[in-house]
C-alpha cells in the first residue's frame, strides 16, 4: 500500500458542512506539519470567520478567496465578471499545484464552478490529473460532475436532514460564517 501517495476527495451534496469538513481535514494536516492552500471559487463578498481563525497557523495554512460571493443561478446565466473570476482562480490553483509549497491544496466550491459551466470538468480533471503525485487535492460544493466522483480516491456526500433556514433562522455568526 501507498501511504505517501496526494489523494482526490470530494466534499458535496445539498446539507451544509462542506466547507467545513474540508477545513477539519486541513487542521488535521496541518497538525501533521503539512503546508494547506484553500482557494475560494465563489466566496469573496462575505467576512468568513475562517479568514480570521487560520491567521495563527502563520503560511502552514492560506485561505484565498477569490469570488465575489453567491453567484446568480437557474435559468441565467452567470455573469461574465464571475467566470473571469473563476478562471482566474483556477489559473491560481493550477500555479499553487505545481509550486511545491502546498501538501494540500483545497479547491473550495469548485464543484459549484463546474456545475455552471464556469470552468469545463475537463480542464479541472486534466490539471488535478497532472498534479505531483503527493500533493492532496480536496473538492468542495454541490453538484459534483460525475467524472470529477470517478476520479476522486474519496467521497462524502452530505445529506440536508434539517436545516435552521427552514424555520426562519438567518445565517448564524461562526456557524454558517
Amino acid at each position: 500500500m501507498d501511504s505517501h501517495r496526494g489523494l482526490l476527495i470530494i466534499f458535496t451534496g445539498n446539507g451544509k458542512g462542506k466547507t467545513s469538513a474540508a477545513m477539519g481535514t486541513a487542521l488535521r494536516a496541518v497538525g501533521q506539519g503539512m503546508r494547506v492552500l484553500m482557494i475560494q471559487f465563489i466566496k469573496g463578498s462575505w467576512h468568513y470567520g475562517e479568514l480570521d481563525a487560520v491567521k495563527a497557523f502563520g503560511e502552514n495554512f492560506q485561505i484565498r478567496p477569490m469570488g465575489r460571493g453567491f453567484v446568480k443561478v437557474g435559468a441565467e446565466k452567470p455573469d461574465a465578471e464571475d467566470i473571469r473570476l473563476v478562471q482566474e482562480a483556477w489559473k491560481t490553483a493550477v500555479e499553487a499545484m505545481h509550486s511545491g509549497r502546498y501538501d494540500m491544496i483545497i479547491l473550495d466550491e469548485i464543484n459549484y464552478a463546474v456545475h455552471y459551466g464556469m470552468i469545463s470538468l475537463d480542464q479541472v480533471l486534466n490539471d488535478i490529473a497532472a498534479r505531483p503525485a503527493q500533493l492532496h487535492v480536496i473538492c468542495t460544493g454541490r453538484n459534483a460532475q460525475d467524472g470529477l466522483i470517478d476520479a476522486a480516491d474519496l467521497v462524502s456526500e452530505i445529506r440536508e436532514i434539517k436545516h435552521p433556514f427552514e424555520k426562519g433562522i438567518l445565517a448564524q455568526r461562526g456557524i454558517e460564517y
